[in-house]
């Protein structure tokens, strides 16, 4: 997700609230910035101010929809300034959504996890690998029948693993759709991660080591 938003503490406030609950963010200043950042990055959502230096939101929203990309948007604005049209004008710039400010952080993610279920296919509520349940929505995770307590990151890199339905995920993938921008490819992030959710999912293992190429999950 790209949040684009000119109001360093708001955006940093929602980049943090948002990665609590999972996701992975980045954060853009300026109309500019952002442009570039979805230009190099695959997003599924945007939150797009529309007051913005540099590029209007306005036209980054012309520009993100002229480029056919698979973001879904939700625009920003300020209530002294909202109004019917401003909705209209919105929408009718390839907006998918359109949010007030001030607004409830619990709405925003409503919004946000609303609209990345309508970027593409409709997944299902609960995953499951042999016997392990995992609920994306509520971070939650039991495996024959028992609750695992799992970190934000960690659910985040399993849910990864388990949407690849027995498919290698490279260390990179995970870290490009479980951390923001601002994670090193060269730590040891992804194996230590790897490590936890191996003790907390216990025997047999699930989680497996395809050398050279990432992991998958499988009993086998």
């Amino acid at each position: 997700m790209l949040i684009v938003e000119d109001e360093p503490t708001l955006a940093e406030t929602l980049a943090r609230g948002l990665r609590r609950r999972g996701f992975a963010v980045d954060v853009a200043g300026d109309g500019a910035d952002g442009l570039e950042k979805a230009r190099v990055n695959d997003y599924e959502v945007v939150v797009l101010d529309r007051d913005l230096p540099v590029v209007h939101g306005d036209e980054v929203c012309r520009q993100l929809n002229a480029a056919n990309g698979s973001e879904r948007i939700i625009l920003l604005t300020a209530s002294a300034s909202a109004s019917l049209d401003d909705l209209v004008d919105g929408l009718g710039l390839g907006a998918d959504d359109y949010l007030t400010k001030p607004f409830r952080f619990d709405e925003l993610v409503a919004r946000v996890t609303a609209l990345g279920r309508r970027g593409g296919v409709v997944a299902p509520t609960v995953l499951s690998v042999d016997d392990l349940l995992l609920d994306p929505a509520r971070h939650a995770v039991s495996r024959s029948g028992r609750p695992i307590r799992l970190t934000a990151r960690e659910s985040a890199v399993l849910e990864v693993l388990v949407r690849a339905d027995g498919r290698t995920v490279s260390a990179e993938e995970l870290i490009d759709k479980a951390w923001d921008e601002h994670a090193d490819p060269f730590t040891t992030s992804v194996r230590v991660i790897m490590s936890r959710l191996r003790a907390k999912l216990g025997d047999p293992s699930l989680i497996h080591t395809v050398v050279g190429k990432g992991y998958r999950v499988g009993v086998s």
